[in-house]
């Protein structure tokens, strides 16, 4: 479909521009004509035209600042010429908001500027700013429980560690009765579970009955922004092998992990499974504090530098003997594994700290951050690219597994596949 995208483009453009250089895309031109074929320019029109071009200008300075890779005025000047003559007119053509009209160009903007291989930079209106912040950095708005409705009412199988109900008791297998007065048996598990996600801010009380001594209680969350957890212990089937999945990287993975380490040390574990498989990745100082409890104190993990970023380096940090762990490590990874989540598994495969396993990661071991714009849109953008201790930069084409996987072996086999291989190689049969 993109190849589709860029091809209409390339015919669109060369009508407006015939004299584009080859090693850029073109510039997204929406297809909407005019009945009549004529484009009216008012005042008030020219009025949303110039409101775009100062958009354009603030968002362009903010890309050239501090966008990894050179950009060139002249295709800025492109683009707005293009603008000019089929962009503008075909969005004011769809009748749609002014917001909407410099929101929708700005993003075909970004696109343009940005590199080919750039699958991350992008702009984001306001709404989708706020969401895309809490994606980004593992964050959630909601009351954190979930459940299944049964006989007798709302059981919990998962409530956030950080959320506002589990500060104030409620637990896995506690069983919910009444939401703000009304039974939930009468709500129903739709209506249940649209209750425990309420607005921000939003306080619900829950009438429920303790899992374990099955005592009554009532609690009144408050619906607020927490860290969700990120980190699960998964059962591996091979005895003293033990499996980690990490959903996510974000600023509490290091916290998670940290609870289900003392525990499977204490079992005297053969090897540890690290389950990565898409995982999009988060703040590169997440996979830094997770490669701590693996690696040797204060050594460089990896740096980051762009076109006007300093090196950046992120040393592993000090931590005490007892939370240093030498087990034997797989590491399970895809395409869906990106950013922090392929540089945790670089790094650990670069060191020889532990074989990866699976298929070729994303190639997006880069450093983002998110720029705020004037009327509250977000620019997400790559401000510089990974580089190994000695100095490789990491491939765009992702990390390469030690051992592949066929496509033909079902992803829930590989959490055992992989245990399989620690065992073997604990026995010394590998």
């Amino acid at each position: 479909m993109r190849k589709i995208f860029y091809f209409l483009l390339v015919f669109l453009l060369a009508a407006v521009c015939p004299g584009m250089t080859a090693d850029k895309p073109p510039v997204p031109v929406p297809a909407v004509q005019s009945s009549s074929g004529l484009t009216v320019r008012s005042s008030a029109k020219r009025t949303v035209r110039d409101e775009c071009l100062a958009y354009f200008e603030e968002l362009y300075q903010k890309m050239d600042e501090n966008y990894y890779f050179d950009l060139r005025r002249a295709d800025y000047d492109r683009f707005i010429k293009a603008f000019d003559e089929k962009i503008y007119p075909s969005l004011l053509l769809e009748g749609k908001s002014n917001d909407y009209v410099r929101w929708r160009s700005t993003a075909y903007l970004v696109d343009f500027l940005k590199q080919p291989d750039d699958v991350f930079s992008r702009f984001l209106p306001p709404k989708p700013a706020e969401k895309f912040a809490q994606e980004v950095y593992g964050q959630k708005i909601d009351l954190g429980i979930e459940g299944r409705m049964e006989p007798s009412g709302f059981v919990v199988s998962f409530i956030e560690p950080r959320s506002d109900a589990y500060a104030l008791g409620l637990r896995e297998n506690d069983l919910i009765v009444q939401i703000d007065g009304e039974d939930v048996l009468k709500l129903g598990q739709d209506k249940v579970r649209a209750r425990l996600i309420p607005l921000a801010g939003s306080k619900v009380t829950l009438d429920y009955i303790d899992g374990i001594v099955r005592k009554p209680h009532v609690i009144a969350p408050v619906s607020k922004e927490y860290y969700k957890q990120t980190v699960f212990l998964k059962a591996t089937g091979v005895p003293d092998i033990y499996c980690l999945d990490i959903q996510k990287f974000n600023r509490t993975t290091n916290e998670d992990a940290g609870r289900f380490l003392p525990l499977i040390a204490a079992k005297n574990p053969r090897g540890i499974v690290i389950d990565l498989r898409n995982n999009p990745g988060g703040p590169p100082l997440a996979a830094l504090m997770i490669a701590a409890f693996f690696l040797p104190n204060e050594e460089l993990f990896a740096y980051f530098e762009g076109r006007h970023k300093p090196r950046s380096e992120l040393v592993i940090p000090r931590l005490p003997d007892q939370f240093h762990y030498n087990w034997p490590m797989v590491i399970l990874v895809n395409s869906g594994t990106g950013s922090a989540s392929e540089l945790f598994s670089g790094v650990m495969q670069a060191r020889k700290r532990a074989v990866v396993i699976g298929r070729d990661t994303a190639g997006q071991v880069l450093l983002k951050s998110i720029f705020d714009m004037s009327d509250g849109s977000s620019l997400a953008m790559v401000v510089a690219r990974g580089h190994f201790p000695d100095g490789r930069a990491f491939p765009f084409d992702g990390v390469k597994p030690n051992e592949y996987v066929p496509d033909e072996i079902p992803a829930d086999q590989m959490i055992g596949n992989a245990a399989k291989y620690l065992l073997l190689k604990a026995e010394g049969r590998l």
